[in-house]
């Protein structure tokens, strides 16, 4: 491991670091099922014998604590979101052999059973749902975060459209359509990033920098974009996976820190946002907590991602121009 965090050898860890994320790229598309080591090690292009020191060395977790954390997570997020789901199906789709196995995982990462937590987080939903009884009452508690209007079909674009009010913000539109399926180069961070735009700004930097003498920056075209990996309600601060991405052509070869992989298409409902780098997470919520209860809708177990529409350096309020995109399905 010496020579992976040596700084005269940049190449050799960017190698290892693009190897390691086309292994975590395997293991969310292959969650449902048995994941040995001799298969992941080969997908990363490394030898089963050392790929557990090297991805511990990487990622700061044994390979097995990094496959259990996943399913467990991914459990909680379909225990709250898909309450018909029942708990021994979500246990199979998340790769648990069997309902107890999930149970003991289950407690040994939050401390009760899942049929607590999905008692919990349809508690916490009903008393948010109370809120939305009448179309423009104000959303929450404290009766000042969002108004929801009632829903209209568009005949321009012939999709369902929501209007929402947001605080210090013009009117926000909610749109429920069908995204095409995406393949996108990406540079990875693991770790915080709330509120830290210099983070993100450094990230694009790196993309934009391999992209560029490569042909791949073919603006309008070209799509930016941030994925989502991991809910930051579950997943502890330290370890969100977060992936900077540009859209590419199928066939573009990546190497270094950049990575390649394929965003699935299907139903999201879009959110389109003029705001201020500090509301990324109010507008989130807007979705989340004011749209997504009144929509008919819920959570799909595909990735929601930020597309971003405009440089905020050149416009005239320095506000970011996105669409937040959530992955979802009739209720």
């Amino acid at each position: 491991m010496d020579d992976i965090e040596n700084d005269a050898h940049p190449y050799f860890r960017e190698e290892y670091i693009c190897r390691i994320n086309r292994a975590i790229d395997y293991i969310e598309t292959h969650l449902s099922e048995k994941l040995s080591l001799e298969t992941i090690a080969k997908a990363a292009f490394f030898s089963p014998f050392h790929f557990h020191r090297i991805f511990h060395g990487l990622v700061g977790e044994t390979l097995n604590r990094f496959i259990k954390r996943l399913r467990v997570e991914k459990a909680a997020r379909m225990l709250a979101d898909n309450p018909k789901q029942t708990v021994s199906d979500i246990a199979l789709d998340c790769g648990f052999s069997t309902t107890s196995t999930l149970s003991r995982a289950f407690k040994e990462t939050f401390s009760m059973s899942p049929t607590a937590w999905r008692k919990a987080s349809s508690a916490t939903q009903s008393k948010i749902c109370q809120t939305f009884r009448k179309t423009h009452q104000p959303i929450g508690s404290a009766r000042k975060n969002y108004v929801i209007h009632t829903s209209y079909f568009d005949r321009a674009s012939h999709h369902q459209t929501w209007r929402i009010e947001m605080p210090k913000q013009n009117e926000i539109q909610v749109t429920v359509k069908d995204m095409p399926e995406m393949t996108v180069a990406y540079v990875r961070h693991i770790g915080a990033y709330k509120s830290n735009e210099a983070l993100f700004q450094g990230l694009f930097e790196k993309l934009m920098t391999w992209a560029g003498p490569r042909g791949l920056l073919r603006f309008p075209e070209t799509i930016c974009l941030s994925v989502y990996h991991d809910d930051p309600n579950i997943t502890d601060e330290q370890k969100l996976r977060t992936s900077v991405c540009i859209s590419v052509p199928p066939n573009t070869e990546v190497d270094g820190e950049v990575g390649k992989m394929t965003i699935p298409g299907g139903k999201y409902a879009v959110g389109h946002f003029e705001i201020q780098s500090s509301e990324y997470e109010a507008s989130w919520n807007a979705l989340w907590s004011a749209w997504l209860p009144e929509s008919g809708y819920q959570p799909d177990d595909r990735l929601s991602y930020e597309i971003y529409l405009n440089n905020p350096n050149t416009h005239p309020e320095g506000k970011h121009i996105v669409e937040i995109c959530v992955p979802v399905r009739p209720l």
